[in-house]
């Protein structure tokens, strides 16, 4: 098989998907698609001797059954424009090839992230790196805004007055926030993305990078809707239990007891809801 062209991908190469009020995905190239994962699976069959149900199947049962070689056949590329608050948690995913905007060498644009005030919520009681659920009330979040776009605009002109001082880029940007914008091209296999996206669309995730695997899964869509249909039917929507929580279900199942103490029935009747309500959200 040669080059794949996916119609889909090719529709919107180069085009900005927004995120937030500045920010941005685009979707540069692209390497494979559907096909070229199932013609690496069956790398001794010729391309058009499958219809595209038994390929669906295929893709499916690699992903069920973590083959995931055949996915790190597909390669996209992207240039992302988001905070560095945002950056700096997606670099922890160290298993894409990355270029980013150097401070050292260009003069840094005055453009920073701000939050929507029904962004904007105390800190959590229980969960010591998130926040509650409920915003803050209007009145709060706009001096709490207010008081972010003050300490951005103070920031920015301190770095101009460095930088037209003759001051080196790479001391003039030291104080800079992390709310600015930063850019970079980001290129990264399928099954790395999977992934990425798998952290990076949960519950637990910040909301800003929830927002930006968000598009990046529906533009991955476009270009492997068979396997990221898989992906959202078996991880995203999934569930995976611990041996005494799977030993609990086929009890039950079978009419019996669980056999868990409280707090991890609780705990399993949270999995299995939270992957109910997924279900509903993700098509």
């Amino acid at each position: 098989m040669a080059h794949c062209i996916v119609p889909d991908a090719e529709a919107v190469l180069d085009e900005e998907f927004r995120v937030h009020d500045k920010g941005f995905i685009r979707l540069v190239d692209y390497l494979g698609g559907d096909s070229r994962i199932v013609q690496a699976a069956r790398v001794s069959y010729g391309d058009g001797t499958k219809t595209v149900r038994e390929d669906a199947g295929l893709i499916d049962y690699l992903l069920r059954n973590e083959h995931t070689s055949p996915f790190e056949q597909v390669v996209l590329t992207f240039h992302i424009k988001m905070p560095i608050f945002v950056a700096r948690q997606w670099i922890r995913h160290r298993t894409a090839r990355v270029n980013e905007i150097s401070g050292r060498y260009s003069v840094m644009k005055d453009e920073f992230w701000l939050p929507a005030p029904d962004a904007l919520a105390r800190q959590s009681a229980d969960n010591k790196q998130g926040r509650e659920s409920e915003p803050l009330p209007p009145a709060e979040a706009a001096e709490a805004i207010g008081l972010l776009e003050a300490g951005q605009r103070a920031a920015y002109a301190s770095y101009m007055a460095l930088v037209d001082s003759g001051l080196a880029r790479e001391l003039a940007r030291v104080n800079l926030p992390l709310s600015m914008y930063t850019e970079w091209y980001w290129q990264i296999d399928l099954h790395n993305l999977f992934r990425f996206l798998a952290l990076r669309m949960d519950a637990h995730a910040q909301r800003e990078i929830r927002d930006y695997a968000a598009v990046l899964f529906d533009i991955a869509k476009r270009v492997c809707p068979l396997a990221c249909a898989s992906f959202e039917r078996n991880t995203l929507g999934g569930v995976r239990l611990s041996s005494d929580e799977a030993a609990a279900v086929k009890t039950l199942l079978e009419g019996g007891d669980a056999g868990l103490g409280a707090r991890d029935l609780e705990r399993l009747s949270e999995k299995l809801a939270n992957a109910t309500a997924k279900k509903g959200t993700l098509h």
